[in-house]
């Protein structure tokens, strides 16, 4: 299996260094770069292939928002997961925006790493669980009433199965369906819930019961 090659960026050395050696005690994750610049990451990944940035969303130079836009622009297939300590939610809500694929708290375990990293890798997304409930606690987003957002027996099976972070094609081979089957039925969802992304739906789910966290 080809190895997962992961670029750190964090502006305090102190964790930048205990998350890289955190990282590199998981199997089929290569550490290839760490720095505290953004700026520095952005030339660097001109010439060199990446397939996870770990990310502080916090940083003096440029942000961890600004800079996941950029990189998405530079390299539209290189997975975001920012990692933060913020307890507001404004944060989350701009680095949903910019395109990040999964979000972690600064206390996450050796074990959630290592399945966030596998899950965004496969084309997933991955939020912790602090987060999450953070999330589904707060009134962030605006979403249509249960009772207006009915949902068939299998969208709700399809909606339990976004949530836990499996991809369409996962879930196409999963469900026994076909991959354009599945998109059609995750645009309705999205339709009915009256959100435009994963954590939006999942924020959703949890409100009206749909999953759990």
């Amino acid at each position: 299996m080809t190895s997962i090659k992961i670029a750190i960026i964090d502006d305090h050395h102190i964790f930048r260094e205990g998350l890289r050696l955190v990282l590199q005690q998981i199997s089929d994750l290569d550490i290839v770069y760490d720095t505290h610049s953004g700026s520095d990451f952005l030339s660097y990944i001109q010439n060199h292939p990446v397939d996870i940035v770990i990310m502080d969303i916090s940083m003096p130079e440029i942000s961890g928002i600004e800079l996941t836009k950029k990189l998405l622009e530079l390299k539209s297939g290189i997975k975001i997961i920012a990692l933060t300590m913020f307890s507001d939610l404004e944060h989350y809500t701009q680095m949903m925006a910019a395109g990040a694929a999964g979000f972690l708290v600064k206390s996450a375990s050796k074990e959630e790493l290592d399945q966030a990293t596998k899950v965004v890798n496969k084309g997933g997304n991955y939020f912790s669980q602090e987060i999450l409930k953070k999330l589904a606690t707060q009134s962030v987003y605006r979403h249509k009433s249960l009772q207006k957002s009915h949902l068939t027996p299998r969208e709700k099976e399809i909606v339990k199965l976004l949530c836990s972070g499996k991809t369409t094609s996962e879930i196409s081979e999963h469900l026994f369906i076909s991959y354009k089957t599945v998109e059609t039925h995750r645009t309705n969802i999205f339709k009915k819930a009256g959100v435009h992304n994963i954590a939006e739906l999942i924020v959703w789910a949890i409100k009206n019961h749909h999953y759990a966290v």
